[in-house]
């Protein structure tokens, strides 16, 4: 159970009366509810508050069913299936409407008269916007304020004694908490003021109710059923609360009130624990990538070959592809890396041999062989600049639909249909391509795998700042690569390989096609990658 389901259970509990035990001798919460209604009249003759034409009270008959009356108009109705739960002897239930007055008139003036430069003026007045009202607390504002002159003549919307707030419009809808009184604010829109008629209820109480799963219901299910969430003063009325007798209320409230802190301290030890859980997961990722590619994952089997053969295969492969017209002659790269008897390691290209030790990031084991990307591809390339369409038929694969957490084709744009023949063949993404982030900070080096199954579409590209790596798949596994380059290694340095100003960094093709990348045999590049998947889905669980 975490802190949040701990601490509804909690209010639930509460407000169920299994919190603390009840005292046969406490006077009936009818008893209270008779004296509000009889405060209620009261305030409505003096012409303080208006009548309520929805007052009621709720009764169980003889059948055991819950029952409302309205009292301007005598109507009777059954409410069994309004009713969440049963309660102790002792208890009633009834709507908030009919226990305290809710209004939301009071913070109307506010819009016209809000300054900021009444802050800097003699005692200004703090103004009450819905991110004051936190669930449980009130959070002072101390940035936004009125004068106090204007402030004695905005009566409808003082704040100047204890009473509830709850959020009827925005993301905090429904959040609830008492305001204290401690100096004079004003109301702004977005926020009810719901006012106690009498001293017959707790706010401490009330409060509470109105936190718990059962006083958050009719708030729950307006979130669900609008896309812009918003209570009507008659909804916030209508909300049912169970009332307790008043000495148990206080019990209750003093009860929550040593309880609660203790699930918020619980919550920043689980908070804590959860985000321990997450770095070391997120250590233990690298750690494991970094042993991957270092060749200390799985052990070398001399039956599975070297590297130095592979190689082999993949240039006589791109002859034959050269050949075929199916690649260019200039893909061919007669790039040789290999390691000195001084223990350096030189490339050679053509007849030209160069040290190249400073480039190399770490040791590999006798079977692998380093290599530029380039000599094991068949196509490396940027997107192109597309010409958008809202024509959904051919997307285009750009910076946001690559993420660490898999490739995503929704949040794909689209090209203009016509513009399709202006697309080499080459250009359309297969099955396997590396789409690799190569410009702007923040998704710079983020890479995803294209999958054809996730595209419904019949053929993808990608934009220009996406470069496409399309490995020799029978030879070099897409998905090695990708845990290569997600490698600290790599992305440790990403924006140290890449150029351009602060604000736009870029990798060009030309330093994506000399990238380094250590290569095993065909069969541990298997046997690696299954690995990891292995470790990371133990790890997930």
């Amino acid at each position: 159970m975490n802190a949040k389901q701990l601490k509804n259970s909690i209010l639930q509990w509460a407000i169920q009366g299994k919190l603390v035990p009840q005292d046969p001798n406490d006077e009936p919460a009818s008893v209270l509810l008779e004296k509000i209604r009889t405060e209620k009249a009261r305030l409505i003759k003096e012409g303080k508050i208006k009548k309520d034409k929805n007052e009621s009270f709720i009764f169980r008959g003889d059948d055991n069913s819950y029952y409302e009356k309205f009292l301007a108009t005598g109507e009777v109705k059954c409410i069994d299936e309004e009713i969440p739960f049963e309660i102790p002897q002792g208890w009633e239930w009834t709507r908030v409407g009919n226990i305290f007055f809710v209004t939301k008139l009071a913070g109307f003036e506010y819009t016209k008269f809000f300054t900021k430069e009444a802050l800097s003026a003699s005692n200004p007045i703090p103004i009450v916007r819905a991110q004051n009202v936190r669930m449980g607390f009130f959070e002072e504002n101390k940035n936004e304020a009125i004068s106090e002159m204007l402030s004695n003549q905005l009566k409808r919307s003082a704040l100047n004694k204890k009473c509830l707030l709850m959020t009827f419009i925005g993301a905090g809808i429904g959040d609830t908490c008492i305001f204290p009184a401690e100096r004079k604010n004003h109301l702004a829109p977005n926020v009810a003021k719901i006012e106690p008629l009498d001293d017959s209820i707790s706010l401490d109480y009330a409060v509470f109710a109105l936190m718990s799963p059962c006083g958050q219901r009719g708030v729950n299910a307006i979130k669900k059923s609008t896309a812009q969430p918003s209570l009507s003063m008659e909804t916030i009325r209508k909300l049912l609360i169970p009332i307790p007798p008043l000495k148990e209320q206080k019990c209750i409230s003093l009860k929550l009130s040593e309880a609660l802190p203790l699930v918020e301290k619980y919550s920043k030890v689980q908070e804590e624990q959860n985000q321990l859980n997450v770095e070391i997961q997120y250590l233990l990722k690298k750690s494991i990538l970094q042993e991957a590619i270092q060749g200390k994952l799985v052990p070398q089997i001399a039956e599975e070959g070297t590297a130095q053969e592979l190689l082999e295969q993949i240039k006589f492969e791109k002859q034959k592809l050269v050949k075929e017209g199916k690649i260019k002659m200039f893909a061919l790269n007669d790039s040789i890396i290999f390691r000195g008897d001084d223990n350096k390691y030189f490339e050679k290209i053509g007849k030209t041999i160069t040290d190249i030790t400073d480039e190399i990031p770490f040791e590999i084991p006798a079977t692998w062989q380093w290599v530029r990307l380039d000599d094991i591809c068949s196509y490396i390339q940027r997107g192109k600049s597309p010409k958008y369409s809202p024509i959904k038929k051919y997307p285009v694969i750009a910076q946001k639909c690559n993420q660490w957490a898999g490739f995503c084709i929704d949040k794909a744009q689209f090209i203009d249909p016509n513009s399709l023949p202006s697309y080499a063949e080459e250009r359309l993404l297969q099955d396997g391509d590396l789409m690799w982030n190569s410009t702007g900070l923040g998704t710079l080096g983020r890479m995803a795998i294209y999958k054809s199954a996730l595209n419904p579409y019949e053929l993808a590209v990608a934009d220009s700042h996406v470069t496409v790596i399309r490995p020799l798949k029978a030879y070099v596994l897409s998905q090695y690569l990708y845990y290569y380059f997600a490698s600290d290694t790599v992305q440790s340095v990403i924006e140290d390989k890449s150029a351009g100003s602060t604000k736009q960094k870029e990798l060009s093709t030309t330093t994506v096609k000399n990238y380094l990348v250590p290569i095993p045999p065909y069969r541990e590049q298997q046997r690696i990658v299954e690995k990891i998947k292995t470790v990371t889905s133990i790890m997930s669980r």
